[in-house]
C-alpha cells in the first residue's frame, strides 16, 4: 500500500530526523536523488546528460536549495546548467556549489540575495509578450527544474513566480518539480491560481497528499519517491493508495466448499421505464465481479431487458407502490439507484431497500432521493454512497465547483456528516470513512467518463459487499477494478459501459494473478 502525508506530518518527521543528523544531510540526500531522476529523464529524452541544457528555477527556501544542489551535480556531469534565482534571496550553499561545478546564473553574479540584474531578467521574462533572457532560456531548455515553492507554499502564486509558471507551461522541454509543483497545495492538492505543470515530480521522504489528488495530481504528472530516511518518524498516513497486490489480497475467492450463497447474493434495485440499460449494467457488474447470485427487482421494461441479457439473474417485478422488494428473497447486500428514477414509486423502493439489515450501496437517482430525505441514511447496517461531484453537491448543499477544487475536504465532510462511507467519483476517485485515511484510487482512464460506467461500478461494489468486504474495502477495491477494466477496455480509444463487462473477467484474472499494477496512473 502506498501512503501520503500532510505538510505538517512531513515537517514534524524532518525535524525529528534532522536532530539526529549532521547539518545539510537531508538536503544532500534529496539533491542526490533529484539529480539521479533528472539524469535518467535526460538520458531518455535528450540522449544523455552531457551537453544537455538545464534551467534551475530557484525560490528562496530549501526547495530552491535542493534544486541548486541537484543542478550542481548535473553540471558536474557535463550539463549546461543555468540558475534563475527568483526569490528575495537564494540558498548560498546551493548557488556556490552550482557555480563551482561550472553552472551559471541568469542575469549576472548573485551573492546571498537576488541582485538587481537577476530580478530584472525575471521581470523581463514574465512581462508580455514573454520576452527576456529567462524566457528564452526556459524555451530552449531540455529540462527545467521547478524549485520555486516547496511544501510550505499555500494560496495563489505571486509574481514573479506566477509569470514563471506560465512561461514554463509554454515550454517544450521536460519539467521536473522538486517535491511538489509550485502552486499546488502539498497537503490538499488544491490549486488556487497559476501552477507549474510537471511531467515528473520528485518528492522526498514520503509522498505528499497533494500530488495524489486532483487537481494537484494533474499538475504533478508522474511521481517518483526519493527515500531520505523519514519512514520511522512518520505518523499514520493522511491518505492511502491500494496496489494491485493489496486488492488481490482483499478480494473474496471461492473455496472448495463454496456454493452460490457462500459466494454472496446481491440484490439489485435499478432501472425504470426510461432507463432500462442501468439495470442491465448494474446486474452485469455484480455478476462479472464474482457474485454467486444476483436477485434483481424492477419494473416491467428493465426487468425484460435483464432477463434477456442476464438469464443467470433471479428476477422479480415491482408492482405499484414498490411492493415486491421485501419479497425478492434473502440477499447479503443491496445496490439501489442506477436509473431507478426520482418519483414517488422510486422513493418507496429506496425506502424499502434502506430499511433492510444488510449493507447497501446507494448510487445515482437514489442519491438524489436521500438528499431530499437524509433520514433514510439513519440505519444500523453499513451504507456506501457512490456520488459524483454533482450528486455530492446536492447531499452537502455545496457548489459543485467547490467540491471539485477540494475533493478531500468534501469527501471527508460527507462521511462525517452523513455517517456513511463515501466513494466520490471523478478524475481522482477517493473513498472516505470517518476515522480512517482517505483512500485514493490510482487506476482509471478519462475514457471512463461515459454514460453507464458508474452503473457497472455499483454492481462491482455490490458483489464485493455481498462477498464480505466492509464498505471501506469494497469501495476502494471496486474503484481499482473498475479503473483497470477501463484501461483494458479502452486501449487508448473510446469505450462504452458494456465493454467493461466484457473485460471484467480478464481484469480480475490479471489482478488475482499479480498483474494489477497495469492500471496505475502514478
Amino acid at each position: 500500500m502506498r501512503t501520503a502525508y500532510t505538510t505538517e506530518q512531513i515537517r514534524a518527521a524532518e525535524h525529528a530526523l534532522m536532530a539526529r543528523l549532521p547539518e545539510g544531510t537531508l538536503m544532500d540526500r534529496a539533491a542526490a536523488g533529484l539529480a539521479t531522476a533528472c539524469a535518467r529523464e535526460l538520458e531518455r529524452a535528450a540522449g544523455g546528460v552531457y551537453g544537455s541544457r538545464v534551467v534551475v528555477l530557484a525560490g528562496s527556501g530549501d526547495n530552491g536549495g535542493d534544486a541548486l544542489f541537484a543542478g550542481a551535480r548535473l553540471a558536474g556531469r557535463g550539463a549546461r546548467v543555468t540558475a534563475v534565482p527568483a526569490g528575495t534571496r537564494v540558498h548560498e550553499g546551493g548557488l556556490a556549489a552550482l557555480r563551482a561545478a561550472g553552472g551559471r546564473v541568469a542575469g549576472g553574479p548573485v551573492a546571498g540575495a537576488v541582485s538587481g540584474p537577476v530580478v530584472g531578467a525575471v521581470v523581463g521574462a514574465v512581462a508580455g509578450p514573454w520576452g527576456g533572457e529567462v524566457a528564452a532560456l526556459i524555451a530552449g531548455a531540455d529540462l527545467v527544474l521547478d524549485g520555486l515553492v516547496g511544501i510550505g507554499g499555500s494560496g495563489a502564486l505571486r509574481e514573479p513566480y506566477a509569470g514563471l509558471a506560465a512561461v514554463v507551461n509554454e515550454a517544450d522541454g521536460l519539467v521536473v518539480a522538486v517535491d511538489v509543483p509550485s502552486g499546488v497545495d502539498a497537503g490538499t492538492g488544491e490549486v488556487a491560481g497559476a501552477a507549474v505543470r510537471a511531467g515528473l515530480t520528485v518528492t522526498f521522504g514520503a509522498r505528499k497528499t497533494g500530488v495524489l489528488v486532483d487537481p494537484g495530481a494533474e499538475y504533478a504528472g508522474r511521481v517518483e519517491l526519493v527515500d531520505i530516511g523519514l519512514g520511522p518518524y512518520l505518523d499514520d498516513p493522511d491518505v492511502a493508495m491500494l496496489t494491485g497486490w493489496d486488492v488481490a489480497a482483499m478480494l473474496p475467492r471461492p473455496s472448495r466448499e463454496s456454493d452460490k450463497y457462500r459466494r454472496g447474493v446481491v440484490g439489485v434495485a435499478a432501472g425504470s421505464h426510461q432507463y432500462t440499460g442501468a439495470a442491465v449494467l448494474a446486474v452485469g457488474g455484480a455478476l462479472r465481479a464474482g457474485a454467486g447470485l444476483v436477485r434483481y427487482v424492477g419494473f416491467a421494461e428493465p426487468l425484460a431487458q435483464v432477463r434477456t441479457h442476464w438469464p443467470e439473474a433471479v428476477t422479480g417485478e415491482l408492482r405499484e407502490h414498490g411492493l415486491g422488494v421485501a419479497e425478492v428473497g434473502r440477499v447479503q447486500s443491496w445496490v439501489v439507484g442506477p436509473g431507478v428514477g426520482t418519483g414517488t414509486e422510486s422513493l418507496t423502493v429506496v425506502r424499502d431497500v434502506l430499511a433492510s439489515d444488510v449493507p447497501v450501496l446507494v448510487d445515482a437517482d437514489a442519491l438524489t432521493l436521500v438528499a431530499r430525505e437524509p433520514s433514510l441514511l439513519r440505519r444500523t447496517a453499513p451504507t456506501l454512497l457512490t456520488p459524483h461531484a454533482g450528486e455530492l453537491s446536492r447531499l452537502l448543499g455545496v457548489p459543485r465547483e467547490r467540491i471539485e477544487a477540494a475533493r478531500l475536504e468534501h469527501v471527508r465532510l460527507a462521511a462525517e456528516r452523513l455517517g456513511v462511507t463515501v466513494l466520490l467519483k471523478g478524475s481522482t476517485t477517493v473513498v472516505a470513512e470517518e476515522g480512517r485515511p482517505v483512500r485514493v484510487n490510482p487506476t482509471g482512464t478519462p475514457w471512463l467518463a461515459a454514460g453507464g460506467t458508474g452503473d457497472v461500478l455499483s454492481g462491482i461494489g455490490g458483489a464485493l459487499l455481498a462477498g464480505g468486504l466492509s464498505c471501506y474495502d469494497a469501495a476502494a477495491c471496486a474503484a481499482y477494478i473498475h479503473g483497470v477494466a477501463g484501461r483494458v477496455a479502452a486501449e487508448g480509444a473510446p469505450l462504452v459501459a458494456g465493454d467493461l463487462l466484457t473485460v471484467l473477467p480478464e481484469t480480475l484474472s490479471g489482478i488475482l494473478g499479480g498483474r494489477g499494477r497495469a492500471g496505475h496512473r502514478r
